[in-house]
């Protein structure tokens, strides 16, 4: 592995664990040339698995995307960044029990949307309006309803006129 700082390839491993989502190992490296020290992140390889756009064009999975896309529909919402690393893996990890090569967006979406309502209903709205691309305000009160009449509804809003007894 290549210091970061001296950009030498001698190093020495001081320290490997297992990632707390288990997927991954993380080394902490010491360079034998400056004695910079610094951590690697060693993975699975997964093979090239390439995604269906609506209009029929292909392109790689790429992990950063879905991540960019979690993290624009959470924009100013308390959701952790680490949530959405999580939900991310959750999802990669679920895709690739699949072992397609090629997976349409219609099989993508609809795992990021049950997400995103699990964990916060207004980062839902957000990004399904994208994905769904909403032409009108109906769209937008029709999910809003779907989601106020949902088993979950009680759980992710209080009710903020309920008085104390």
């Amino acid at each position: 592995m290549r210091c970061v700082k001296c950009h030498s390839l001698e190093d020495k491993v001081i320290d490997s664990r297992l990632s707390k989502d288990g997927f991954s190992i993380r080394r902490r490296r010491e360079c034998l040339r400056c004695g910079h020290r610094f951590t690697t992140y060693e993975q699975v390889e997964r093979r090239d698995v390439l995604v269906v756009k609506r209009d029929g064009t292909r392109e790689p999975f790429k992990r950063e995307k879905l991540l960019g896309g979690l993290i624009k529909a959470c924009e100013k919402r308390p959701v952790s960044l680490q949530t959405l690393e999580n939900v991310v893996e959750e999802i990669v990890n679920d895709l690739a029990a699949g072992n397609l090569r090629e997976i349409p967006t219609r099989i993508i979406g609809p795992k990021v949307m049950a997400q995103l309502q699990r964990i916060d209903p207004v980062a839902f709205v957000r990004y399904a309006s994208v994905y769904r691309q909403f032409q009108d305000v109906g769209e937008f009160s029709e999910v809003i309803e779907s989601l106020e009449n949902s088993p979950m509804a009680n759980l992710l809003q209080p009710d903020l006129f309920e008085s104390a007894t």
